[in-house]
């Protein structure tokens, strides 16, 4: 009789500020190497935020559903203000998801994985590439967008886009 396999645990983490369309084709794509995806979204008060920490949860929230129906994930969102590996560790994840737009997102993310890798060797990191599509998108694009009057509705969800402009007084 063979064992039965623990759940594949993974937490993709962000400030998701707001989400975008590349955060959604990352969530999609880890979800289908998971069977639990965990989206840690991170109070990161330090950078400012345009959104609340309900906000971007609830924007994450409304825009994940048909991903986890497409993946057959169960895709949570959790938001946290800890290090990284500590709020791994809480969810139960055993693998940090990370998105790599451009190259240049490749060095930051390389320091992170060896100081998450020092603290918590337990725990691995994956990097998916943004897809042609996605690999423009930033939240600080959006955000500025969005502050200039722009339609923002081609990077982010619906409820992210609403929420942004709404915040903006537009």
């Amino acid at each position: 009789m063979k064992a039965e396999r623990p759940a594949r645990v993974g937490f993709y983490p962000g400030t998701f500020d707001p989400v975008t369309f590349g955060h959604l084709d990352v969530i999609e794509r880890a979800a289908r190497l998971v069977d639990r995806l965990v989206i840690g979204v991170a109070v990161n008060a330090g950078k400012s935020p345009l959104l609340s920490i309900e906000e971007r949860v609830a924007s994450i929230e409304e825009a994940v559903p048909p991903l986890a129906e497409r993946s057959d994930c169960e895709i949570v969102v959790m938001p946290f203000n800890e290090l990284l590996v500590d709020a791994v560790r809480r969810s139960g994840a055993t693998m940090i998801v990370r998105g790599l737009r451009l190259l240049v997102d490749f060095d930051y993310e390389a320091q992170m994985l060896g100081a998450n890798r020092r603290l918590a060797p337990e725990i691995e990191t994956i990097f998916l590439m943004a897809s042609e599509r996605t690999q423009f998108i930033s939240s600080r694009m959006v955000r500025e967008i969005a502050h200039y009057g722009g339609d923002i509705r081609e990077f982010t969800p619906p409820g992210a886009a609403a929420r942004v402009t709404a915040r903006l007084g537009r």
